[in-house]
């Protein structure tokens, strides 16, 4: 990816609108922004009106306090899709080109402007649809764990450089340089920090593509009829007649900020019907794989029911019958603010803490994580200096990939590829 030239995206979404802002980043952003305005662009913001074309507003932001950390000039014009690609071809006209997918903040990246995490951050933010989704992108895009994990990789290199200093001078064996006690001490407390990362990856993962709820029972208890009235519409049809609903079906909600992926599954009873035996089978795997299973029961016929931390036993059917000291809701009716509530608190998400929700994030962490403990394990056994080193520039190498201190150029076009155009 060229990274010397000026390029321009439109960075509003595409399609018609009131406003729409056209961006350009390089060293000649402001000078073909000029010549498009016949003017010199002396302010922050300007108002010019562009002949046969447009009035518009015209602001400019001066590297390196810009988003890219180059020359950044934006366009606001009207929305209509004529006016966004006729300000395009004449930009380009005038030298700029068109940016490629996620090249802004990918030379925002390469510009010392933000480290990988937070970029890859930015994307996340754009993405999210939820409060919990925006906050967890905020708080990686502010830069929280980055700077945690660059700060005990510096300490780290410190302390590997001194061990690559004895491997030097390998003719004197009583000779350390890297106190032992104080790599024992780091190691620790990288173990420590890195573990803590690694398990909330499921909680990462929850609020990034929402928390899997299977809701399951015996037929006709009403588990479609709940998915409706969680869901507020028709999504699932009703009958009274056994096996009706033969296959899963998926639904969202947001409840506090947090997303939930609601599954409605095949009423579990014994079957001849292949069909409804395969909806069934679904059923278990969607127990299985749920991260809370909402398992409906007629008040009006109680039965056995299934155990476990992650099962919420819903008594349907209450404007019939009440069960003492249960959950009782009537989902024909809308008698559910009892079970939504109880839902938030299951879900027990915190998206404000140290919290990570990409795989390449948690595969490189797991990478550096069993790396340190080999560090241990062998500072426990004697082992030398040269084979510490080892592990520990595995270590090294894995935190580096995270934040982008040491990635290959594959890396950075996947990961910047998935972005959209105008960011």
């Amino acid at each position: 990816m060229e990274t010397t030239d000026t390029i321009v995206a439109l960075s509003t979404p595409y399609g018609s609108g009131a406003i729409a802002v056209i961006r350009m980043s390089g060293t000649q952003a402001v000078a073909i922004a000029e010549r498009l305005c016949g003017k010199r662009l002396t302010r922050p913001v300007h108002y010019c009106r562009i002949p046969e074309l447009d009035d518009v507003v015209v602001t400019t932001y001066r590297a390196p306090h810009s988003f890219t950390g180059e020359d950044v000039v934006e366009i606001s014009c009207h929305g209509s899709l004529y006016l966004q690609q006729e300000f395009q071809r004449r930009l380009i006209d005038l030298g700029a080109r068109p940016a490629q997918a996620g090249e802004f903040t990918q030379r925002a990246f390469l510009n010392g402007k933000m480290d990988l995490m937070q970029a890859e951050a930015v994307a996340d933010l754009i993405a999210a649809q939820t409060q919990a989704e925006a906050d967890l992108a905020l708080n990686q895009l502010r830069g929280g764990i980055s700077s945690e994990l660059a700060a005990l990789r510096e300490r780290l290199l410190k302390l590997t450089s001194l061990l690559e200093l004895e491997l030097d001078f390998g003719d004197h064996e009583d000779l350390e340089f890297a106190d032992r006690t104080e790599l024992k001490t780091l190691s620790n407390e990288i173990e420590t920090k890195l573990t803590q990362l690694t398990d909330s990856f499921q909680t990462g993962n929850a609020i990034k593509n929402g928390i899997p709820v299977a809701i399951v029972g015996k037929t006709n208890a009403g588990k479609s009829t709940l998915l409706n009235a969680l869901v507020g519409e028709e999504r699932a049809i009703v009958s009274d007649i056994d096996g009706t609903t033969r296959d899963t079906i998926e639904e969202t909600l947001v409840l506090n900020g947090v997303l939930f992926r609601l599954i409605d599954t095949a009423g579990i009873r014994e079957t001849a019907d292949s069909i409804e035996s395969l909806g069934i089978e679904r059923s278990r795997k969607a127990i299985e794989k749920a991260q809370i299973v909402l398992e409906v029961i007629d008040a009006t016929c109680p039965h056995e029911t299934l155990q476990g931390d992650k099962v919420i036993h819903v008594y349907n059917k209450a404007d019939l019958k009440q069960i003492p000291g249960q959950l009782c809701i009537s989902a024909k009716h809308g008698q559910i603010d009892a079970l939504k509530q109880l839902l938030v608190e299951k879900a027990v998400i915190q998206p404000g803490g140290a919290v990570i929700s990409s795989i390449r994030h948690y595969d490189a962490l797991c990478k550096a994580l069993k790396a340190i403990q080999r560090v241990q394990v062998g500072m426990q056994e004697g082992l030398s200096g040269e084979l510490l080193s080892e592990d520990l520039q595995e270590c090294l190498l894995a935190l580096g990939e995270i934040t982008g201190q040491i990635t290959s150029q594959e890396v950075l076009n996947n990961i910047f590829s998935k972005f959209c155009i105008g960011k």
